[in-house]
């Protein structure tokens, strides 16, 4: 073994076969092949599992009393291995507090800049506030009203024997209304003793006579100073302090400190909304569904339930003497009469008004679930969504407050703060500063998420954008000799961002680290150093040392695979949808949508395209389907996109949305279980010569022959309180969830277990006499799954592979002739090219049930085999949002305006599809 590399020997886990390999130090390294074939279990669940075994082992005693109960990687040895940091794709974010800026540190570096640069202004008056010395107000008063008569007086607040103190002190004189009085006890009803110091013409020859009695003055005043300087007119007040107050009006400022501008401090967070940004109010979209319906047709949603019905009682017993008609549809009420509607008047408390009452009842189960169900987050008022109070809003630095700076796009910020003129004097204390939040931008711009502000919720990001923002952050810390296991970082990315990110990958690797990345597109492999392909199969024909090496032609070309296939099978299924029925989205305004009317073409496969933040998600998922579920399907508590309309909709008879989302939340779901295989596998199982057991008790979620201890998952999670859970084998059954009784019955030799551990591909030849379940289990293989075992939890499936499960879920046969609309988030995520086939497969044979197609893609083969490309841009965030193209593939590859076709053509070229060529796009 070198001590160069990393090497690894005979590692067993999960369907690796005896694999042995090394992975150099200080090279990007990628594992690639067929999806199935391995690469997660050597990658993660050995490489990186070793690597976190080890670190932990270096804790605390209390620490590694857990650690006997971790399961080692199934590996002979491992050699040479670093400290490991996994990247994957899952967003674990749950704190609506946590923003783009805060998980990458630029929160921490810009509150600082803020700081020490920000310039801090009146929240009263907007005037700037400095704090003030007895030097500086000096230079000012001599600076501002040279030549000129002052008295310099000393505010003295009144309380008792303070006259006395006064005298002692050696002042004997007032300043009242512009005349000199005596120190009398008449003056001890006054609030505040203007307390005379000095008179004197502003003069620079008179400057230490000046210094001298503003210092006693601020002593005396405690801090303040009212200096009245003769004008034409007569005597004008001047306030002073050294405070930091304003100047003009005296208001009270806040120190510039770094909570100020942290909405997790509650120095810093808005007193509304706790520093979230938003608050809870009515959604009146939910409360009032249909507004072309009159009030006398019932239309609001609340009252129309027996609990609530007699508020349309109170209503119309008002409505005549406040002026609210009740035979006029809602969306023509006049602005006054909406109002009443909602506000009340006389008699009628208004919607709202019932919404407040309700907010009384919370006490009561029934009345929090119907406040819930017609609640919507708005942004705050008090801050503006901005998430901080006016005092640190007030601070601003070349006229931008730090709130506004966040409201940038990671673009608009680089641009910003590449291009930032600093004096000498700014440089000095800021420069570093500066230098820390660049460098974070441009890692952000540069892994392609140009287009997401800086104030976006991290909880809100997909898991490709969640896994490139700590692949930023990762290069922002600066960590070196290091080993990164990263799992598909171009998911979500365009081709055009590709090169970027290979980019970014090396500044990695140049820092002195080791990258280990699971991939399948061609740029990446391309650019690595070393490759590993593991195969050639999936599950139990994969886990093998296909090739490894440096990267050379013959192994590159053999890692990315071939299209050719996916071309043959393009060329024979591409329907013509020139001339097919479309449903039409009509003006599409949801996030950065201009506006724009889009038709979808039924009938065959759709990709939607476009740079990341182009917005294809906000078309799909908000505009067409979360809006058909609410406003055709009466689902409410959806978040409905903003458009005018959607025609066509009875073309279909429902819209399903297939995203990468984790599959439900019970650790004990499986394969076998999604696509209800293992009903018909229980069945089977139930001995009929024992009536002791029934198929009941070969359940996981319900007591009587699962392990009592694990509760059928297999595994308990042990809190570390301070470290993430730990997963371990459940010490009562050994992992094998069931109880021995149940374990002791076999079918055709095989225990529950042993079914549990089969593949796909292994059940359906285990069960072939049984045709029912044989076509269930079909549906698994026939989207690439076949290499998965029954038994696997769906919680450890890939997003990729969550979706094909779903996608399964509605090839298994069924008596059902509906015509369904198919909306796919990146189905090819986690596959390799030789997958992409079968992918296609699986959705023609949707298309010819007669159902319809459409898929959010950045994969060039998939695009290039659809029937309808719709492409969005040109670019991300506020430069996309337009139609840019649509039709055939050849037709968007020949769009000199699309960024996708641009990269579409080298590939329809090679088909013979597209005859002309365009130029270049950069």
């Amino acid at each position: 073994m070198s001590s160069s590399a990393i090497s690894i020997s005979r590692a067993r886990t999960h369907n690796l076969v005896d694999l042995s390999v090394d992975i150099p130090h200080g090279a990007l390294t990628v594992i690639t092949g067929p999806s199935g074939s391995g690469k997660s279990s050597l990658a993660f669940n050995t490489l990186y599992a070793e690597g976190q075994r080890r670190f932990v082992e270096s804790m605390s005693t209390y620490v590694r009393q857990f650690l006997e109960r971790m399961d080692r990687p199934d590996v002979e040895s491992i050699e040479g291995i670093l400290p490991a940091i996994a990247i994957e794709q899952k967003n674990s974010v749950k704190n609506a507090r946590s923003t783009v800026a805060t998980v990458t540190e630029l929160a921490d570096y810009a509150r600082l800049f803020m700081t020490w640069a920000g310039t801090t202004h009146c929240v009263r008056c907007d005037a700037v506030v400095t704090r003030e010395t007895s030097g500086s107000i000096s230079d000012k008063l001599l600076g501002l009203f040279a030549g000129r008569r002052a008295v310099l007086i000393a505010p003295v607040t009144t309380d008792d024997g303070i006259l006395e103190d006064l005298r002692k002190a050696g002042f004997y004189r007032l300043w009242i209304d512009g005349a000199i009085e005596e120190i009398s006890t008449n003056h001890s009803k006054l609030e505040t003793l203007p307390v005379l110091i000095d008179r004197l013409t502003l003069d620079h020859a008179k400057r230490d006579r000046l210094n001298e009695a503003v210092e006693s003055a601020l002593g005396v005043g405690s801090g303040k100073l009212v200096v009245f300087v003769q004008e034409d007119a007569g005597w004008t007040s001047h306030t002073w302090a050294t405070a930091f107050i304003c100047n003009r009006c005296g208001q009270e400022a806040q120190d510039p400190v770094p909570q100020l501008f942290s909405f997790n401090s509650p120095l810093g967070a808005c007193p509304e909304c706790q520093g979230y940004g938003r608050v809870m109010g009515v959604d009146w979209g939910k409360v009032i569904p249909n507004r072309s319906l009159r009030l006398d047709e019932i239309p609001i949603e609340p009252f129309n339930s027996p609990a609530y019905e007699s508020c349309y009682d109170d209503l119309e017993a008002e409505a005549s003497r406040i002026g609210l008609p009740l035979d006029v549809p809602i969306d023509q009420l006049e602005p006054d009469a909406y109002d009443a509607l909602i506000h009340g008047r006389g008699k009628w408390y208004g919607i709202q008004g019932f919404f407040d009452w309700l907010e009384t009842k919370k006490y009561k189960v029934h009345v929090r679930v119907l406040i819930a169900r017609y609640r919507k987050y708005d942004s705050c008022p008090t801050c503006d969504g901005t998430r901080l109070r006016p005092e640190a809003r007030a601070v601003r630095f070349r006229d931008r407050s730090i709130a506004e700076l966040f409201a940038m796009n990671v673009g608009e910020a680089r641009r910003f703060w590449e291009y930032l003129p600093l004096s000498s004097e700014e440089e000095a204390r800021t420069g570093h500063l500066r230098r820390e939040i660049l460098n974070r931008l441009i890692y952000l711009d540069e892994v392609g998420l140009s287009y997401l502000t800086l104030d976006r919720q991290a909880r809100t990001l997909s898991g490709g954008e969640a896994q490139r923002i700590n692949l930023a952050a990762a290069l922002g810390n600066g960590l070196t000799n290091t080993l990164y296991v990263i799992d598909e970082p171009t998911v979500g990315l365009h081709p055009r961002d590709s090169d970027r990110l290979l980019t970014v990958l090396g500044r990695l690797r140049d820092a002195g680290n080791t990258v280990v990345v699971v991939e399948h597109d061609p740029t990446i492999i391309s650019g690595a150093d070393h490759i590993i392909q593991l195969g050639p199969g999936a599950g139990r024909f994969g886990g093998r040392l296909v090739a490894a090496g440096p990267n050379s032609p013959a192994i590159t070309k053999a890692a990315i695979g071939t299209s050719t296939d996916v071309d043959e099978l393009a060329d024979a299924t591409r329907k013509d949808l020139e001339n097919t029925d479309r449903i039409i989205i009509r003006g599409a305004r949801s996030h950065n949508l201009r506006d724009i009317d889009v038709a979808i073409p039924l009938g065959g496969l759709v990709a939607i395209t476009g740079v990341s933040g182009s917005g294809k998600s906000s078309l799909i998922r908000d505009c067409l389907y979360n809006a058909y579920r609410r406003h055709h399907r009466g689902e409410t508590e959806l978040d409905a996109g903003e458009i005018e309309a959607i025609e066509n909709i009875d073309l279909i008879d429902d819209i399903q949305f297939v995203d990468q989302s984790p599959i439900g939340r019970s650790a004990r779901s499986n394969p076998a279980t999604y696509v209800k295989a293992w009903d018909d596998i229980r069945k089977l199982l139930a001995p009929a010569d024992d009536k002791r057991i029934t198929a009941r008790d070969f359940s996981f979620n319900v007591d009587g022959g699962r392990c009592e201890s694990c509760l059928g998952s297999g595994t308990v999670s042990i809190d570390m309180h301070f470290l993430a859970d730990v997963e371990v084998t459940c010490d009562q059954c050994q992992g094998r969830r069931f109880q021995d009784r149940i374990l002791r019955v076999r079918h055709h030799g095989k225990n529950v277990e042993d079914i549990l551990a089969l593949t796909v591909d292994e059940a359906i030849r285990f069960f072939i006499e049984h045709r029912g379940l044989i076509r269930k289990l079909n549906a698994l293989r026939s989207v690439g799954l076949g290499y998965l075992t029954l038994g696997q939890s769906t919680a450890s499936l890939s997003g990729g592979e969550a979706q094909r499960l779903k996608l399964a879920s509605f090839l298994v046969p069924r008596q059902d002739s509906s015509r369904r609309l198919f909306l796919f988030d990146e189905p090819t995520t986690g596959l390799h090219s030789t997958d992409v086939r079968q992918l296609l497969s699986t959705f023609r044979e949707l298309i010819d049930r007669g159902h319809s197609v459409v898929v959010i893609e950045h994969n060039l083969e998939l695009i290039q085999a659809s029937d309808w490309v719709i492409d969005l841009g040109p670019g991300g965030g506020d430069e996309g949002g337009l139609l840019v193209a649509e039709g055939p593939p050849e037709r968007v590859a020949a769009n000199d305006a699309s960024v996708t076709g641009f990269y579409l053509r080298e590939p329809v070229a090679d088909t013979g599809s597209v005859g002309s060529t365009a130029s270049n796009q950069s």
